[in-house]
């Protein structure tokens, strides 16, 4: 990935859409490298830099980041990349932006780099689908495994499989918890969505079908978008 011009694609979809999963798929069969936000955090925070200790400083007090530090954090991975892997096309960007401010932002700040964005490609998949896959997982209280019960039911119910262990729901797994957690989701994306159609970038891809029918989806919208650039 060169210091300038490179083309970068974002992945959007609501949790339990299966974001992660084709990320991590798809990057490598199209010559990106796969940065997630989330991930970024976690590695930042491990670190002893200026940017980690001003990242810390928000989380240590219960804050949320601020965007402008985000985008540095991302930015600055951007950075590396085009050092580590100069023969990446770019960055598959998963977690980020998730707000409007935060698209435009990311658009000022890939255009001040000489980069632009390819494709944004949007998993959808109904509201229904997204409570049953997020309200049916099951976590071990001892060994923290976890199952669903419709997709990955243990052998025996409420019993982990791998040690034996009591089954149960998280707080946040149950339908009430998920309504308002996809509630807030489609709030704030739903204009980041229209940003990136009324720019040409935005790909629907129905993400109520097999993984690999998703993978191949995304492939074949992809493909013309990131190998030409």
């Amino acid at each position: 990935m060169g210091v300038d011009g490179a083309r970068h694609v974002v992945i959007m979809g609501p949790q339990g859409a299966g974001k992660g999963t084709q990320a991590a798929i798809i990057a490598p069969r199209l010559g990106l490298v796969h940065v997630a936000t989330g991930d970024l955090f976690r590695q930042v925070m491990a670190s002893d830099t200026e940017l980690a200790r001003e990242i810390r400083s928000y989380y240590d007090r219960g804050a949320l980041v601020p965007d402008e530090l985000t985008l540095r954090m991302l930015t600055e991975r951007l950075d590396e990349l085009a050092t580590e892997q100069p023969d990446a096309r770019g960055a598959l960007i998963d977690g980020f932006p998730r707000n409007q401010a935060q698209a435009e932002a990311l658009d000022a700040a890939l255009a001040a780099r000489g980069d632009s964005i390819a494709a944004v490609i949007h998993i959808a998949v109904p509201r229904e689908v997204l409570i049953e896959r997020l309200s049916g997982r099951l976590v071990c209280r001892n060994c923290g495994a976890t199952y669903h019960k419709v997709f990955n039911p243990p052998k025996q119910p409420g019993v982990c499989d791998a040690c034996g262990g009591e089954l149960y729901q998280r707080s946040d797994d149950t339908p009430e918890a998920v309504e308002r957690r996809l509630s807030i989701y489609y709030e704030q994306t739903e204009p980041v969505l229209q940003h990136y159609a009324q720019a040409g970038l935005l790909v629907d891809v129905d993400g109520n079908q097999p993984i690999e029918a998703v993978t191949e989806a995304i492939l074949t919208a992809l493909r013309p978008r990131v190998e030409a650039s």
